[in-house]
């Protein structure tokens, strides 16, 4: 049964980062200089606003999978508490964080309204920060990368994600440094 869950596991993590990358792409690339094209297309809206429907159950999914395992050794409080685990506490402990975060931006985008636009944007760049430390974790804790189109997508998403973020920095730069 433990390898039932475990391949379960497996398949709905990386359904996981697969969305989260879809979900991070389509709300970056619409604002950086060679992609700002896309910003007025409805369907890359469209999906930026639901892949976080596809995150959410294959995250809980993942979760669940791995609290059931028993190989996994994985506790409710590993999953709050990150650097908890009597193993790997590097890798599973990003993995912590990483739904942690998921969970705050998801949240915050869900009460919007109730925030101020900075605020809201503030817990939004979370989810920057919240890729990183599931694409650490994949590398570190996952057996998937070990297959050469896992590893190509998973490295040519982290690139591009991380190419568009630094685009998007240095553009912001230079009007940061004009308003003070």
């Amino acid at each position: 049964m433990d390898l039932f869950f475990w391949e379960l596991a497996r398949a709905s993590g990386l359904a996981a980062y697969v969305a989260l990358c879809i979900a991070v792409l389509t709300g970056l690339a619409p604002r950086t200089a060679a992609l700002g094209f896309l910003a007025t297309n409805r369907a890359v809206r469209t999906l930026h606003d639901w892949t976080p429907w596809i995150v959410i159950p294959a995250a809980l999914t993942h979760v669940v999978a791995l609290l059931l395992d028993a190989t996994a050794r994985i506790s409710v409080l590993d999953l709050i508490i990150p650097f908890q685990t009597s193993y790997g506490q590097l890798a599973i402990g990003l993995g912590t964080i990483s739904l942690d975060l998921v969970v705050i931006v998801i949240v915050t985008t869900w009460l919007r309204r109730r925030l101020s636009n900075g605020a809201w944007q503030n817990f939004h760049r979370l989810s920057y920060v919240g890729f990183v430390t599931m694409f650490l974790h994949s590398v570190m804790s996952g057996t998937d990368l070990a297959s050469p189109i896992i590893a190509a997508m998973s490295w040519a998403s982290a690139i591009a994600i991380g190419y568009y973020s630094l685009e998007r920095v240095g553009r912001a730069l230079p009007i940061a440094k004009a308003r003070a």
